[in-house]
């Protein structure tokens, strides 16, 4: 018991009495209305004896000798007449009357329901919205509350998810669908007791078989839910998986016809699970509608038995109690999709309230700690220890320890990931450190308070983040209420007021979505002046001029010169032109502060800064503009995140696709398609077929001859026996045929979207929205997706067209004029049906509109929530998305009542329907003599078509969405890569030397455009020569190697091969020629064998040639030293194997290729000493007589080298032998001298 209070009390814990109320009226109502169906069971099974009491007396009365006197059929001659058993027969009956006071019974019931659905719906999705909006608030508070280190293990996506989706799953679990659950299981109640008052006998048969459609309906509904397919295709995905993240080993090594096919071989699974599922779902529908007409049969004869034999039921009763027990069995199996969605809800709110109920470490809402009166902004950082939350193998701050004066500017320098950018966020107190303290003053900054210390610092980040509103907005955001003149003045001091004065609209310009208006100098400005407005006793400076042009740069730089005067500045720098002013630089390395003192002081040490400082001037000197020598940090995250939120919104609208062209790559499969809609045919016609053997039974109980009556029935339940073991096999066709056709293209589509993918050129790649993740997800759902708007959609209509037909030729047949009646009905009653349909997947889809402003709120805060942590701003981010909620709340009440109205209309419609058909019926049976029999016959054709179509569009998976999925799909397939790896574009030639030449070229990558990363390359190898490339991290070495492999183009410039530009070359033909080797070599999941045969994919590598290049690269002993030798799997990703030992096997993997180019890129790097002398010797043993290029990372590896070309910010600034470079006495020189290290 206590499982399910906790649950309530998950689900519920956000209600208020007055939410409580209207959930306890709601039930009521849902009660009531789960009543009415069996209520109208009472009156029709009344209104069927009226018909057949009239039907009897009107044959009785068709022989002249007969009248009705008092009620009575007498004969002619006044005596009583009296049939075989002695029994007399009434007579009189005004059938019109009856049938109006039927009519208005229906009415009746028919209003009673409209009203409770209504109540029992609004009440509910209120009392629903109202939680869910306070859960949506206190969640959101609950997460800009949190800690920094929590956003670090939690990603962005994940969480914006969790405020749309999981809290719309517990609406869906708190709203309608309890409501409907509770009206199911009440019609399941009250149906069995309709069953036991009308004859107990016949109810206790039928609940002797209703277990059997109970199953089968919930069956069908589990069936549904299945999520195997996905796991069937885990494999598929996998292997596309691991394709896609090593899409460069691929592409380099030609291997995208081999994966294709790999990846093919794996779809079977998925395809045969896939078939089997349509299958099982084939043979459910089937055993279910031939359980259902079994039981007819079953229930119909015996029931006559009673009618007739022992004459305990009345024809009427016999109705009663057969729809009685059936209602409540389909309806008890419709509860299960309710439960479904609790689950889920319950799930989703385990995952939300964990986090609601979570103490953030470092509550930026909690208003303890001290303020201090006067703060002078002395730093001292004391043995400090840090790891990050998110990553806590990797020491990043070790035992640091170091002081900051006050009034100082200092500047930090040192590598990438040596932590200087770390000690930044930890005086903001984004995180507290593991070990040790950081003092402010004195006093440890864990006493203070977060909000108080916060408003001392300023901060100027390296991508500034600008919120999407007015620059004046922006500015604001420094410090709460200030005046527009003092705006104007921080931006004067920023030296942002002249341009900003130069836009139109001036301060209040709209900076764009992430400040994507502006370009990097005017956002650094105005985040420039966003701190100054703070008036900081701290400002932070990290790398705040790094992406900014010259022109720019000495703008903003001349600024901050300005504003660091009588403050504690603290810069991390990148170009040393900009800190050599500094009062102190602290160079930093692993996460300690090696070293601290002046420029000049630095430079003796010859230490770190020494290192950057050479390498730095170095390139100053022959370049424009002296560029990072720091590379990209690791700060590109939230660019991207933000280019993300930029570019996914045009994406959206996709033109949904053709449905002629899915079918074209259904084609081969149109024997199954033809199969399939055969099935649907028949399958179409077994409920007019019902609708006719229903009402025949109904007719004979007015047959007069005992015997005659019960030939008729048995021949009857024979009949309905057949149509179900008809049914039963059609069903199963029409399941069958059309999962193998939608199986069998799903797998073609993949196969061809994965080719398609596969043909893209690298940079397409790079688009965070080809994501490997977000690839394969594509491969695995808009696959599946599509087959949906094929064939089950074509069954779908075929079934619905023949069920229509056909009702409608028996309906017009029997009764023209009774059926234009009910036609008026017929749009009304099939969109009912829909609207039930509807109302099983719930309506909680309308939201996700009008909740998209709150949504963007949201994503904004947490996608720059270091942004507005730095500023203390959490506030009035909260405020903002409480506010934007509020429009979507109030849509959500109102919808509440259109959808309570919509709900009772579809509920009433089919009692009025029945109302008014019964009543008109009735007259034609007076006056026009119509056998009542037919008028059965006809309304329930009628009504049953209505109801069977409104419930089978329904089952339809989406098709909208099949079509957009299909687009997307399409606008795939028929994109032009811009570099095609076509097998005939392009030319070759017969003798290839490997001949090498960069003219000028210039590069940026294609996600990073404001990055120039290769800025006038020019240096050449000749044949046969070995060229190393040296340089610090960043300047370009390894993408000059992609540029040769042409995994891009370079955008100004040519790469020629032996004298061809690269970009008029055929790629195949160019890669082949090229084997590379790179720092992190990609290992597929297969046997070392195979992958030292992935070398070259044109042919199969036989074994002598794998054991020789194995031999050739010092792996074959090690390889014979394992126990299943050279078959030993790798593991995904090699992880089996030690990192010299996976060298070696990429090295053995290019040998193989046997190619005229080598490209080493840091082959060696990642080794220790030992593995790195035999990988080295392997490396010396492959060059001989190819032309190799070498991007070096250690010195001694690469003396040897005919041609050493030294880089920085993507151009040589010098090149030669070993020799000539040390007699030169430049950068290369002091490199080697000094030892220093350059990555």
């Amino acid at each position: 018991m206590t499982e399910t209070q906790h649950f309530l009390y998950l689900k519920f814990r956000f209600a208020t009495w007055r939410d409580t109320l209207m959930m306890v009226v709601g039930s009521l109502c849902a009660l009531i209305h789960g009543s009415a169906s069996p209520l109208m069971l009472l009156v029709y099974g009344m209104m069927t004896n009226t018909f057949v009491t009239y039907e009897v007396e009107v044959q009785e009365l068709k022989d002249p000798n007969k009248e009705c006197i008092n009620n009575t059929i007498h004969w002619t001659n006044g005596s009583i007449y009296e049939t075989t058993d002695n029994t007399t027969v009434s007579c009189g009956v005004n059938i019109e009357a009856q049938m109006t006071m039927f009519a208005y019974y229906y009415i009746g019931i028919g209003l009673g329901v409209l009203i409770v659905s209504y109540f029992q719906i609004v009440f509910w999705v209120s009392a629903a919205a109202r939680q869910t909006q306070k859960i949506r608030k206190t969640y959101f508070r609950k997460v800009m509350q949190m800690e920094i280190g929590w956003f670090d293990c939690n990603s962005v996506g994940e969480l914006n998810t969790r405020i749309s989706d999981d809290i719309n799953k517990i609406n869906n679990a708190i709203a309608d669908q309890v409501s409907i659950f509770i009206e199911r299981i009440s019609t399941f109640v009250f149906g069995f007791m309709v069953g036991f008052i009308g004859g107990w006998k016949l109810t206790l048969v039928v609940i002797a078989v209703s277990p059997l459609i109970g199953i089968a309906a919930g069956l069908m509904a589990v069936a549904r839910l299945t999520g195997r397919e996905l796991t069937a295709y885990a494999k598929a995905g996998a292997v596309a998986d691991e394709v896609l993240s090593s899409i460069r080993t691929v592409a380099a090594f030609g291997g995208e016809e081999r994966e294709t096919e790999r990846y093919d071989r794996n779809l079977i699974e998925a395809q045969n699970w896939g078939v089997k599922k349509g299958s099982i779902i084939g043979v459910f529908q089937g055993y279910l509608w031939c359980i259902i007409f079994l039981c007819y049969a079953l229930a119909f004869w015996y029931g006559s038995k009673l009618v007739i034999d022992t004459k305990e039921l009345t024809p009427g009763s016999l109705i009663q109690v057969f729809f009685g027990v059936l209602m409540a069995a389909m309806n008890l199996g419709q509860a299960s999709p309710c439960l479904e969605a609790f689950a889920s809800g319950r799930a989703a709110a385990k995952t939300i309230f964990e986090t609601i109920d979570r103490e953030p470490e470092i509550n930026c809402f909690s208003d303890d700690g001290h303020k201090l009166d006067k703060v002078k902004g002395d730093l001292e950082f004391h043995n400090i220890t840090f790891f990050y939350p998110s990553r806590p193998d990797v020491k990043i701050l070790d035992n640091l320890n170091m002081q900051i004066k006050a009034g100082e500017t200092t500047a930090f320098v040192g590598p990438s990931g040596s932590g200087k950018s770390t000690t930044i966020q930890l005086i903001q107190r984004f995180y507290d450190a593991e070990e040790g303290t950081v003092y402010l003053d004195g006093h440890d900054i864990r006493t203070l308070n977060i909000q108080w210390l916060r408003s001392l610092i300023g901060i100027v980040e390296q991508e500034p983040v600008l919120f999407a509103t007015t620059i004046a907005e922006n500015i604001r955001y420094g410090r709460p209420g200030v005046t527009t003149e003092e705006i104007i003045q921080a931006a004067k001091e920023a030296n942002a007021y002249n341009f900003v004065m130069t836009l139109p609209q001036k301060f209040d310009t709209l900076v764009g979505e992430c400040g994507g208006q502006m370009s990097g100098g005017q956002k650094q400005r105005i985040a420039i002046a966003r701190a100054l407005i703070r008036n900081p006793k701290i400002l932070l400076l990290d790398m705040a001029t790094s992406a900014l042009d010259n022109e720019s740069e000495a703008v903003v730089q001349e600024a901050l010169d300005n504003v660091r005067a009588g403050r504690t500045t603290i810069s991390i720098a990148h170009r040393l032109s900009t800190i050599r002013n500094a009062d102190v630089i602290v160079g930093f390395e692993h996460g300690r502060a090696v070293e601290r003192g002046t420029h000049s002081e630095l430079l003796e040490k010859q230490g770190v800064y020494f290192t950057l400082v050479t390498l730095q001037n170095q390139g100053s000197s022959n370049t424009p503009n002296g560029k990072t020598f720091e590379g990209y940090d690791s700060r590109l995250g939230f660019i991207q995140i933000c280019q993300q939120v930029t570019e996914e919104g045009p994406e959206e609208h996709e033109e949904p696709a053709p449905v002629a062209r899915i079918l074209k790559y259904n084609r081969p499969e149109w024997p199954y398609m033809l199969l399939g809609s055969l099935g649907a045919a028949v399958n179409g016609s077994v409920n007019p077929i019902y609708a006719v053997l229903f009402s025949q039974i109904l007719g004979t109980f007015a047959v007069q001859d005992l015997n005659q009556q019960r030939e008729e029935i048995n021949g009857i339940c024979i009949l309905f026996c057949i149509v179900a073991v008809i049914s039963f096999f059609s069903q199963f066709l029409q399941g069958y045929a059309f999962a193998k056709s939608g199986e069998l293209l799903t797998r073609r589509l993949r196969k061809v979207g994965f080719q398609a993918m596969l043909r893209q050129e690298i940079g397409w790649f790079d688009d965070p929205r080809n994501s490997p993740g977000a690839l394969t997800t594509r491969l695995a759902t808009d696959a599946s997706m599509v087959q949906g708007a094929t064939g089950s959609q074509i069954g779908m209509i075929v079934n619905s067209l023949t069920n229509i037909g056909a009702s409608f030729i028996i309906a017009f047949y029997f009764s023209w004029k009774l059926t234009l009646v009910i036609m008026c009905f017929l749009p009304l009653i099939g969109l009912s049906g829909v609207f039930q349909a509807k109302m099983l997947t719930g309506f909680a889809n309308k939201d996700k509109k009008s909740m998209e402003a709150a949504g963007q709120v949201s994503s904004e805060a947490l996608g720059n929530i270091r942004t507005i942590a730095g500023l203390a701003k959490e506030r009035s981010f909260v405020e903002s998305y409480e506010q934007k909620l509020e429009l979507p709340f109030k849509s959500a009440k109102k919808r509440a009542n259109i959808y309570g109205l919509c709900f009772g209309f579809a509920q009433c419609v089919i009692f009025m329907a029945y109302a008014a058909s019964f009543r008109y019926g009735g007259y034609l049976v007076r006056v026009e003599g119509l056998p009542y029999m037919l008028v059965f016959r006809v309304i329930s054709a009628i009504v049953i078509s209505g109801m069977a179509l409104g419930r089978a569009s329904s089952f339809t998976p989406d098709y909208a969405k099949a079509k957009i999925a299909a687009a997307q799909f399409f606008q795939l397939l028929d994109r032009v890569p811009k570099i095609s790896i076509n097998h005939t574009d392009g030319q070759k030639w017969e003798i290839f030397k490997g001949e090498i030449e960069f003219l000028n070229c210039k590069f940026t990558y294609p996600t990073r455009p404001d990055i120039q990363v290769l800025s006038g390359l020019v240096v050449s190898v000749k044949p046969g020569q070995t060229l190393a490339f040296v340089g610090s991290s960043g300047c370009g070495k390894s993408t000059s190697v992609q540029l040769l492999e042409r995994f891009y183009d370079p955008d100004e410039g040519q790469v020629l091969i032996d004298g061809h530009p690269s970009h008029t070359v055929n790629v195949p033909f160019l890669r082949s020629q090229i084997g590379i080797v790179s720092q992190e070599p990609v290992l597929f999941d297969c046997s070392i064998a195979e992958n030292i045969q992935y070398g070259d994919n044109t042919r199969t590598v036989a074994m002598e040639e794998v054991v020789e290049a194995a031999k050739k690269a010092h792996l074959h002993d090690f390889v014979m030293g394992l126990p299943n030798k050279y078959e030993t799997q790798v593991g995904a990703q090699g992880s089996q194997l030690s990192r010299g030992q996976k060298q070696r096997i990429a090295i053995a993997r290019a040998i193989v290729r046997n190619p005229k180019i080598l490209l080493l890129d840091e082959a060696t790097s990642a080794l220790d000493t030992e593995s790195e002398q035999t990988v080295q010797s392997a490396l010396d043993e492959a060059r001989k007589g190819r032309t190799c290029i070498v991007i070096a990372h250690r010195l001694s590896t690469i003396q040897n080298a005919d041609i050493i070309a030294v880089m920085s910010q993507g151009v040589v600034i010098e090149q030669g032998t070993h020799g000539k470079l040390m007699a030169k006495k430049g950068a290369y020189y002091k490199l080697v001298t000094t030892g220093a290290p350059i990555s």
